[in-house]
Formats: structure tokens, C-alpha cells, sequence
């Protein structure tokens, strides 16, 4: 269940309250859920309740927020793909989904490739862009182009997007940097920032470089594969039943590194949107360098194959597959297309070797 399914559950859950005269709110437009800013508050939380109970008649403020939290959380609880809800003051819904949702997400990212996210999340949205001789605003202009189109807007003549000028033509920087380089260097940065075109900075090929970050978690998702297949392992979404005689297994994607991972996948198609909208692929570039760091902290965390068999040489390891490494495999390929996409979208290539 993606961020967006979950709050069509969560809108479509207040509207029933509604019809059967247990809530007397005005239905919201939309609702939104967040994946909670501390561990152990669930998959994700939505503050619906406390938005609620400020627009309804009469409203005591905190306790009307609690006691419309608790009847949403007893319906949202019976929802298809929800494990548990639980409220927490001063009125926010905390959403634990169940496993079988996480295996769905990491399935859907790959049978969806390089288009996951896109879809008609601006259908009949229309964003204002204009066109500008600046290196910088050209191309800010063409990748946010590409990103309404992504999600299902439309573009109409306008002005901006406002982004602050490069005192360097076009030729020079892909002299300097090379193509990748040079677009991450101006779209990485907020519009109203400027931005950093030095090369010691962008070529390295070290930690705080953020596209050689990028970059190598895509690389090092596609070397898992490599491996993978020469082991003859093949990737699966969930960890299969097992015989009723083999040893117990740990289930699928509940440690917190792959949770933490699974959030940033599910949160993408909302970057997305949230960059096509309010024109600014710095959304999208942030986004890819955190779904890289949450990569390898799963890599680091979760081995995704037998002991000994992590690197390129494919020697003999110490323990055979298992259905939980297979489970791990799809989330780092899903991991790898999303990267894979995010960076197409930015007209950035994705590498199989770094």
C-alpha cells in the first residue's frame, strides 16, 4: 500500500463516518499521511483527527481531536492491508501496515520499472512555466517539463521557475563537469540557492559527494543482481511458504533498516508530484540521495545473500539462500529502479559499474 492508496483509505474511512452520523465534520479534499518522525509510531501517521476537530462546530479543541481519532481508528483497523492504528495525543493516527503491503509495494515498484510514480497524480492540474535563456533556468524549466508530464499535468505559459543565475554558460560547465555533474549541479539546489559548480566537489568519487552517493547505490544494487543470478538466486517480493518441518524464518522486511527503506520507496510518487507542482527538482534530487543513504544502511544492516557471497567474486559462502535474502534482493532491485528513474527523470545517467 503506497502513501497515496493509504490516505484514499484514510479520506474514504472519514466520509463513511460521515454517512452513517458518527462523525459530523466537512469532509477534507484530501488527506495526508506522513511517515513518522520516530521509530516505533508505526509505518505511517496522519494528523486528519486534529484537522477535523478544528473545523467542527463546537469544537473543545484536543479531546474532540481524541475522540474523532478513536473512531477513525476503530474503522481503519478493519481496512484491508492494515495490521494495527493506534492514537496518539494530541489527536494523530499512527498506521502499522501489514506484511503482505510491504511485499505488494516492493512488487509494484517492479513491475512498474522506471515509470513507478508516475501515473495522474496533477490529472487536470496546470502549472504555470516559462522558458529562459539562463543555463540554469532552461534547464530547470525542461526537467520540471518532464516531471508534469511524468504525473498527469499540464503545462501552460507562465513565469518562472525562479532560480537564481550561474555566472557560467552552458558550454563551460560540460567542459568542466561532464553532463552529469553539471546537471546535478543546478538542479540539486533549491531555487533560490546557488550553486556549488566546484569540480573537486562534484567528480570526487567519496562520501560527500551526493551524486556519487546516488550514483553508486544504483551500481551497487545492480551488482547485487549480478551476483544473485550467478548464485542462481532469484529475487521474491515476500519470503515463500516453507515445508512444515524447516526451521522458522525470520518475515519479511521487519527489520528497521528495510522498513526505513520501504518508507522512502513508498514516499516517492508523492516526491514526484510535490516536485512537478511546485516546480523544483531539488525535490526529486534530495529524494534520490536520501533513498541512496537508506540503501546502504539496508546493505549494511540486512545481508541480502548468504554469508561470503556479497561481493563480485561469486566464491562458495558459508550458508545457503534463504527466502529472507530472496525478499531482500527485490527490495534492493526495487531500490535500484527507483534510483534508476528518479535520476532519468533528471536526465542524469545510472550506472551498472562505478
Amino acid at each position: 500500500m503506497t502513501p497515496a492508496q493509504l490516505s484514499r483509505t484514510v479520506l474514504h474511512t472519514v466520509r463513511r463516518a460521515v454517512e452513517d452520523d458518527e462523525l459530523c465534520v466537512a469532509v477534507p479534499e484530501r488527506v495526508k499521511v506522513r511517515t513518522p518522525p520516530r521509530p516505533g509510531c508505526g509505518d505511517y501517521a496522519t494528523n486528519v483527527a486534529l484537522l477535523l476537530a478544528r473545523g467542527a462546530r463546537g469544537s473543545r479543541g484536543e479531546g474532540d481531536a481524541l475522540g474523532i481519532a478513536e473512531i477513525l481508528r476503530r474503522r481503519l483497523v478493519l481496512a484491508p492491508g492494515i495490521a494495527r492504528v493506534d492514537v496518539a495525543a494530541p489527536g494523530f493516527l499512527n498506521i502499522t501496515l501489514e506484511g503482505t503491503s510491504h511485499a505488494q509495494l516492493v512488487g509494484a515498484v517492479l513491475s512498474q520499472g522506471l515509470r513507478y510514480g508516475h501515473g495522474d497524480a496533477l490529472a487536470g492540474v496546470s502549472v504555470p512555466l516559462g522558458a529562459g535563456d539562463e543555463v540554469r533556468a532552461a534547464l530547470v524549466a525542461h526537467v520540471v517539463r518532464g516531471l508534469v508530464d511524468a504525473t498527469g499535468g499540464v503545462v501552460v505559459p507562465g513565469d518562472g521557475p525562479v532560480v537564481r543565475a550561474v555566472p557560467v554558460s552552458g558550454r563551460d560547465l560540460l567542459t568542466r563537469l561532464g553532463p552529469d555533474a553539471a546537471r546535478w549541479a543546478l538542479l540539486r539546489p533549491a531555487g533560490h540557492d546557488l550553486p556549488d559548480l566546484d569540480p573537486a566537489h562534484l567528480l570526487s568519487q567519496r562520501e560527500d559527494n551526493a551524486l556519487f552517493r546516488v550514483q553508486y547505490a544504483h551500481a551497487r544494487t545492480r551488482a547485487l543482481m549480478r551476483n544473485a543470478s550467478q548464485l542462481g538466486i532469484i529475487p521474491q517480493p515476500q519470503p515463500q511458504p516453507q515445508p512444515h518441518d524447516a526451521p522458522a524464518e525470520p518475515g519479511a522486511y521487519c527489520q528497521p533498516a528495510e522498513a526505513a527503506l520501504l518508507a522512502l520507496l513508498a514516499d516517492y510518487p508523492r516526491t514526484l508530484e510535490a516536485a512537478a507542482r511546485h516546480r523544483a527538482p531539488d525535490r526529486l534530487a534530495r529524494q534520490l540521495v536520501a533513498l541512496a543513504d537508506g540503501f546502504f544502511r539496508f546493505h549494511d544492516a540486512c545481508p541480502a545473500l548468504p554469508s561470503g557471497e556479497s561481493g563480485e567474486s561469486g566464491e562458495s559462502g558459508e550458508r545457503k539462500p534463504s527466502a529472507v535474502h530472496r525478499s531482500r534482493l527485490a527490495l534492493a532491485d526495487a531500490a535500484g529502479a527507483v534510483l534508476a528513474g528518479g535520476l532519468h527523470l533528471l536526465g542524469i545517467s545510472a550506472p551498472d559499474h562505478l
